[in-house]
């Protein structure tokens, strides 16, 4: 008889993800190994292929999990009321998903192009989501920005997307903070335009 699943199996299933995560974002994807990917997390390398059939495997896990956290969170932004205020809750939302998650979207920036095309095809619909989701947003704002409208939404995201590289809440301003001063910007370049 098959053995059923562990009481914790998902909580052990998303701290491995975390570790994996730092793991794979401090070493770098294509030069980490499962081997260290199991020290990182304090597991055995058999615990680890228990989890996961493999490197490719617990990469997927963690973007899925990152990405459709983030989709989720863009999704739940409700879409009443001014299109500034929905831009601001958007914006709040991504950076509020972002945060100690930096490793996860470090990963999303910098490794998710060398999964297999089969296994990127639903990360990439989820970022498509995300990035839809923003670009209606800024349309319902400036509506006929026309060919211009892809770029004004990867010119937000440029702007949210690195923040993990120079954010530290303790010297500066909070993630909220940046949150308005990057709605701000965006909503006068918008009106720029």
């Amino acid at each position: 008889m098959a053995r059923g699943l562990a009481r914790d199996h998902a909580e052990k299933r998303a701290a491995i993800r975390a570790g994996a995560a730092r793991y794979f974002a401090a070493e770098g994807y294509a030069r980490a190994s499962m081997a260290g990917a199991a020290r990182a997390c304090g597991v055995s390398k058999a615990l680890l292929y228990h989890y996961y059939d493999g490197k490719e495997a617990l990469l997927f896990d963690i973007l899925e999990q990152h990405l459709g956290a983030l989709a989720a969170a863009v999704e739940r932004v409700a879409p009443d009321g001014p299109p500034e205020a929905r831009l601001r809750r958007l914006i709040h939302a991504i950076l509020a998903e972002y945060e100690d998650a930096d490793a996860e979207h470090k990963l999303q920036l910098d490794a998710l192009a060398l999964l297999p095309e089969p296994m990127q095809a639903p990360l990439l619909t989820l970022q498509r989501r995300i990035v839809s989701d923003t670009s209606r947003t800024l349309e319902a704002l400036r509506p006929g920005l026309g060919p211009r409208r892809g770029a004004v939404t990867m010119s937000v995201f440029g702007m949210l997307n690195w923040v993990y590289m120079w954010h530290r809440p303790d010297k500066g301003m909070s993630r909220a903070s940046y949150a308005d001063l990057a709605t701000d910007l965006v909503l006068g370049g918008l009106r720029g335009l």
